[in-house]
């Protein structure tokens, strides 16, 4: 199998800085923390599937995702084909591993109240980036293994204010 998936930096101004919702897997043998996010269904707009997937799991509203602005589609030209063209923060792709997998990351923002359990997920929280940081230095394997490599280069490129 070989899924596609959209996942959420969701960032938020706290009294400490920049903050990012992290949550806990929690699917049987799969529980390691995660962002939310997850598989686009066929057919499914990337920015739809973002959206969708952050209400299931978080019961946040998506508000705001950076470069939905640049967004172009072909819609109307042809009634047979359409397609969009938009752009994420970053991109992953597993190069190994039981799950064959591509995804998009985008930075976003959002409004409403953390579920205490959302869909396959539980303990949704705002973290510190200094607090994510020492997480993935001290304990990586605590991670999920595509957002372990997403959190470290969202820490590494990202500008904010910590």
């Amino acid at each position: 199998m070989f899924y596609v998936n959209a996942r959420a930096f969701i960032e938020r101004e706290g009294k400490q800085g920049t903050e990012l919702v992290i949550q806990t897997r929690n699917k049987p043998g799969e529980e390691a923390l995660e962002l939310p996010g997850g598989r686009i269904e066929l057919y499914e707009s990337v920015h739809k599937a973002l959206i969708r997937e952050v209400q299931e799991e978080t019961g946040l509203t998506v508000t705001r995702i950076e470069g939905a602005s640049k967004r172009i589609d072909t819609v109307g030209i042809n009634p047979d084909f359409e397609v969009e063209c938009i752009e994420p923060f970053c991109v992953y792709q597993t190069l190994k591993g039981p799950i064959d997998s591509i995804g998009m990351y985008f930075i976003c923002k959002a409004e409403g109240k953390l579920f205490e359990q959302g869909d396959e997920t539980k303990g949704a929280t705002w973290k510190t980036l200094q607090s994510l940081r020492t997480m993935i230095d001290q304990n990586p394997l605590q991670f999920s293994n595509v957002d372990r490599a997403g959190l470290k280069y969202y820490l590494k490129h990202r500008v904010v204010r910590d």
